[in-house]
């Protein structure tokens, strides 16, 4: 049954946020597909028409802000204010990557072939901390806005395990992620008397496009890194993309969740809650 309300899912052809975008167009949303490239959000738009939902697939760098004005302009005119904006855009490079977990005297040798801190990609690691910042604040600022003028939303934002504790090789990740942690609290704050919620999830361990290529083996079975996160993970796997939207549902539902804003939620299956030890 439609509801007339407008969400607007930035990172909408990747693993989560299609996810994420379908079950909103099931529940009567019409949804605004965002994302850099077209073929992954018409193969998004492709499963939600199927089942019967309504979406827009609109191509844009969240990190541009003239594209996304521009984008902002496309959805006032076709499907109306946004009430619902969900920040999955982001990612990670891997020349951002260190190639080693602590410092070793090499990496200031010249003739060292990994990544350390001290030889590490410096417009990647920027790149990185771009889009995964300023790919959160753009889109709110704009879209907040539609919010303000008719009288409340909800704003979710993409954190993860790397906003509580820095994981190893990942530096520019890390500092990003805690920082969308860090402005989701702000902007919570801020627009609370225009009477919109802003949280933030924080996904554990989910295995995308991406991330396969780090936890997994090309024939099978976990990667050394991929062994050690479920070592650390109480529930022993890593998640599924429909694990994330029953706590989307709750943050957005302005009747059961109407007195919370402000938080980062983790869906981890426990990592956070254990030590190794």
């Amino acid at each position: 049954m439609k509801n007339g309300k407008v969400a607007v899912v930035t990172g909408a052809g990747g693993t989560l946020c299609s996810a994420m975008a379908a079950d909103l167009a099931s529940r009567g949303y019409r949804v605004v597909l965002v994302g850099r490239d077209i073929k992954k959000l018409e193969a998004t738009e492709s499963k939600i028409r199927a089942a019967g939902g309504e979406c827009l697939p609109l191509s844009a760098d969240v990190r541009n802000a003239g594209q996304m004005e521009n984008l902002h302009g496309r959805v006032l005119s076709e499907y109306g204010p946004c009430r619902v904006l969900i920040n999955g855009a982001g990612g990670n490079q891997p020349e951002a990557v260190a190639t080693i977990s602590e410092f070793k005297p090499e990496e200031l040798s010249p003739g060292f072939s990994g990544r350390g801190f001290f030889n590490i990609d410096i417009e990647k690691f920027r790149d990185v901390a771009d889009v995964n910042i300023m790919g959160t604040v753009i889109p709110c600022r704009i879209f907040a806005a539609d919010m303000a003028r008719s009288g409340g939303g909800s704003i979710i934002n993409f954190a993860s395990m790397n906003t509580y504790r820095p994981l190893s090789r990942v530096p520019a990740y890390a500092l990003s992620k805690a920082a969308v942690s860090n402005f989701t609290q702000w902007l919570a704050a801020y627009l609370a008397p225009a009477k919109i919620r802003v949280n933030a999830i924080a996904p554990g361990f989910f295995v995308n496009e991406r991330s396969a290529k780090l936890l997994l083996k090309p024939e099978g079975g976990f990667s050394e890194r991929g062994a050690g996160i479920i070592a650390h993970t109480p529930m022993r796997r890593f998640g599924s993309a429909e694990e994330l939207v029953g706590c989307m549902n709750w943050l957005i539902d302005d009747e059961k969740s109407a007195f919370v804003t402000g938080i980062t939620i983790p869906i981890d299956g426990g990592f956070l809650s254990c030590s190794g030890i």
